[in-house]
């Protein structure tokens, strides 16, 4: 598991766009930046709160985010209570280091995308 402090590994060394393929490996997932941004702009929620902020996203695919974005140190899992059982995500400094990447991603689909005509 990684912590939040040792850098992650390029997994394509020696070409100067693996730094971007691994980037986009690791926070390119469908649910992966929407997790990031939902925590950006909400700072830490629970598991049903987090759902909640994320429309569309099952159970089972969040629990999957989470566990990856945890592993490679984006996000942090605290128990908030054990009775009853409740947990709290929130972004680790890696995570927050993001922003800008997030935020460019929302502003560049704001400029050059448009909503599917049936919304």
């Amino acid at each position: 598991m990684s912590t939040d402090s040792e850098p992650l590994e390029v997994w394509c060394a020696g070409s100067e766009w693996c730094p971007i393929t691994t980037t986009a490996t690791l926070i390119g997932k469908k649910w992966h930046p929407v997790v990031i941004h939902r925590l950006l702009e909400n700072g830490p929620l629970g598991f049903n709160a987090l759902k909640e902020e994320v429309d569309g996203i099952s159970g089972k695919v969040q629990s999957d985010v989470l566990e990856d974005l945890e592993e490679h140190g984006f996000i942090d899992r605290t128990v908030v209570s054990e009775k009853p059982f409740r947990v709290e995500y929130s972004l680790t400094d890696r995570g927050r280091s993001l922003e800008p990447v997030i935020i460019a991603m929302r502003d560049w689909g704001r400029e050059h995308l448009t909503a599917p005509e049936d919304q």
